[in-house]
């Protein structure tokens, strides 16, 4: 009878440790995955030069941004994020500037533009004829993801990545969206 109690007891006991150690296991790992797995989108307008020279990997997609922010800069936003897994790797600097330094700059980046589109978003771009993919407007004052129409979205340039039938699959694209009439410049680039 001693004998079959402690098997029991044996079972018990097994059996207790191995669902704290589910519980537990899943617990650690879902704390590993929570923090590693959001998109952690970077805001922090003080972290400008360190994205800009260090942290952004292909220094030509944002060889037009500038080298340091304009004394004169106002409104000031960021957007940067590395991308997570299948996610897509963007930054962005949004900053208000005079009137004729916006039209200096208009004029400037539509010679150089290879694509031109008013307001919308990536998936509106790609999807026109010969269109091709641009960015979301990830610093937005309301958090949405089009350009409204008063934004000239200006691709410098857009190359596909991806294989035959599946275009676009994987590319990347920089250029600037400009608002004359709030006196805007969005600097954008974008990798997936």
């Amino acid at each position: 009878m001693k004998r079959s109690h402690f098997v029991k007891f044996t079972m018990i006991v097994l059996f207790s440790l191995g669902s704290v150690g589910v519980v537990g296991g899943s617990f650690f790992l879902r704390r590993a995955f929570s923090s590693s797995s959001p998109n952690q989108v970077i805001t922090d307008t003080s972290r400008y030069r360190e994205i800009r020279h260090q942290l952004w990997l292909s220094q030509n997609e944002i060889k037009h941004f500038p080298q340091e922010i304009p004394q004169d800069t106002e409104n000031l936003r960021i957007a940067y994020s590395p991308g997570v897994s299948q996610a897509s790797v963007f930054f962005q600097a949004r900053l208000k500037q005079s009137p004729a330094q916006i039209e200096k700059l208009l004029t400037q980046y539509r010679k150089l533009a290879k694509r031109q589109y008013r307001g919308g978003d990536s998936n509106d771009h790609a999807n026109l004829p010969n269109g091709v993919p641009t960015t979301l407007f990830y610093t937005s004052d309301s958090g949405g993801e089009s350009f409204p129409p008063s934004f000239e979205i200006l691709v410098l340039n857009a190359e596909n990545k991806g294989r035959a039938g599946f275009k676009w699959n994987h590319g990347n694209s920089y250029g600037v969206a400009i608002d004359s009439s709030a006196s805007e410049i969005v600097y954008w680039a974008e990798a997936w």
